[in-house]
Protein backbone atom coordinates (compact mmCIF):
# COMPACT_ATOMS: atom_id res chain seq x y z
CA UNK A 1 0.00 0.00 0.00
CA UNK A 2 1.19 3.54 -0.80
CA UNK A 3 1.60 6.45 1.49
CA UNK A 4 -0.92 8.39 -0.30
CA UNK A 5 -3.68 5.49 0.61
CA UNK A 6 -2.43 4.93 4.40
CA UNK A 7 -3.46 7.74 6.68
CA UNK A 8 -0.39 7.04 8.99
CA UNK A 9 2.43 6.72 6.44
CA UNK A 10 0.61 9.71 4.82
CA UNK A 11 1.37 11.87 7.84
CA UNK A 12 4.90 10.33 8.38
CA UNK A 13 5.69 11.42 4.68
CA UNK A 14 4.41 14.92 5.69
CA UNK A 15 6.22 15.75 9.03
CA UNK A 16 9.45 14.35 7.37
CA UNK A 17 9.12 17.00 4.68
CA UNK A 18 8.44 19.48 6.81
CA UNK A 19 11.80 19.07 8.87
CA UNK A 20 13.52 18.21 5.70
CA UNK A 21 12.29 21.87 4.36
CA UNK A 22 13.25 23.85 7.40
CA UNK A 23 16.91 21.86 7.53
CA UNK A 24 17.45 22.73 4.05
CA UNK A 25 16.38 26.68 4.26
CA UNK A 26 18.51 26.88 7.31
CA UNK A 27 21.83 25.31 5.46
CA UNK A 28 21.48 26.66 2.12
CA UNK A 29 18.72 29.63 2.26
CA UNK A 30 19.64 30.32 -1.37
CA UNK A 31 17.81 27.32 -2.67
CA UNK A 32 14.29 28.04 -1.52
CA UNK A 33 14.23 31.40 -2.51
CA UNK A 34 11.54 31.40 -4.84
CA UNK A 35 7.83 31.55 -3.47
CA UNK A 36 6.04 30.35 -6.29
CA UNK A 37 6.01 26.99 -8.77
CA UNK A 38 7.27 24.26 -7.88
CA UNK A 39 10.13 25.70 -5.36
CA UNK A 40 7.15 27.76 -3.49
CA UNK A 41 5.40 23.78 -2.26
CA UNK A 42 9.08 23.35 -0.36
CA UNK A 43 8.96 27.01 0.88
CA UNK A 44 5.51 27.09 2.19
CA UNK A 45 6.83 23.81 4.14
CA UNK A 46 9.57 25.52 5.22
CA UNK A 47 7.84 28.47 6.79
CA UNK A 48 5.41 25.62 8.21
CA UNK A 49 8.41 24.39 9.96
CA UNK A 50 9.81 27.73 11.04
CA UNK A 51 6.98 28.88 12.48
CA UNK A 52 5.21 26.33 13.93
CA UNK A 53 8.42 24.56 15.43
CA UNK A 54 7.36 23.46 18.70
CA UNK A 55 3.91 21.39 17.21
CA UNK A 56 6.14 20.28 14.38
CA UNK A 57 8.45 18.73 17.02
CA UNK A 58 5.90 17.48 18.90
CA UNK A 59 4.15 15.62 15.83
CA UNK A 60 7.85 14.39 15.00
CA UNK A 61 8.37 13.08 18.60
CA UNK A 62 4.33 11.62 18.69
CA UNK A 63 5.41 9.82 15.38
CA UNK A 64 8.31 7.94 16.17
CA UNK A 65 6.64 6.52 19.34
CA UNK A 66 3.46 5.34 17.38
CA UNK A 67 5.97 3.67 15.01
CA UNK A 68 8.14 2.13 17.77
CA UNK A 69 5.03 0.77 19.70
CA UNK A 70 2.55 0.33 16.92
Amino acid sequence: MSALFNFHSFLTVILLGICACTYFKMQFPAILEQRTGFRGFFWKAARIGERLSPWVGMGCFMMGVSIIFF
